[in-house]
């Protein structure tokens, strides 16, 4: 099987279910900002982190493979069964946050992004999740997203937030904290 088909050399594309649309539809932008932020979240999960925050970057991007999936059907047309978000994945956010949070010092200042390398890629990606979260919530206001895609999306921001300063801290980088020139 060749990778390309070139059905799409005239800007069109098909979404899951066969509806052809342009390129640059929102639904494409809403899917496409999706698979950038798995591939930033890949760089992220490569660096020379804690293995238990690969394992919950490596569930992280299956769960961007399944919000992708979702936005990539047509939600009128498509018949195939695709993969959903649960209660559970927002759940999971959540609780690598809190336990996070247990050893991190209190957040007193705005955080500048950097400090290290991998600390830099958590803020870009975190960056590119509330792009995807914004793209989503437009389509969402639009045609039919499930709920569960946007909130997920939200928590994973904050997730990669709050990932930035554990790994600042486990690196032994001091924040870059934000002082308003006044």
């Amino acid at each position: 099987m060749k990778i390309y088909t070139k059905t799409g050399d005239q800007g069109q594309t098909s979404l899951i279910g066969g509806t052809r649309v342009p390129k640059y539809h929102l639904r494409i932008e809403a899917y496409g900002t999706v698979d950038e932020l798995n591939s930033y979240i890949g760089l992220i999960m490569c660096q020379d982190i804690d293995s238990h925050h690969q394992q919950v970057l490596k569930e992280i991007q299956d769960r961007l493979f399944t919000v992708g999936a979702s936005l990539a059907a047509d939600p009128e047309k498509s018949k195939m069964k695709i993969p959903d978000l649960v209660a559970t994945d927002i759940t999971l956010l959540e609780e690598e946050m809190d336990a996070m949070n247990e050893v991190l010092p209190a957040l007193k200042h705005f955080v500048l992004p950097g400090g290290n390398t991998v600390v830099s890629y958590c803020h870009l990606a975190r960056c590119v999740c509330r792009r995807a979260e914004r793209l989503t919530v437009h389509l969402a206001s639009e045609s039919f997203v499930d709920e569960n895609m946007t909130i997920y999306l939200n928590r994973l921001s904050d997730y990669l937030f709050v990932l930035a300063r554990k790994l600042n801290l486990d690196a032994g980088t001091a924040e870059n904290i934000w002082i308003p020139r006044l």
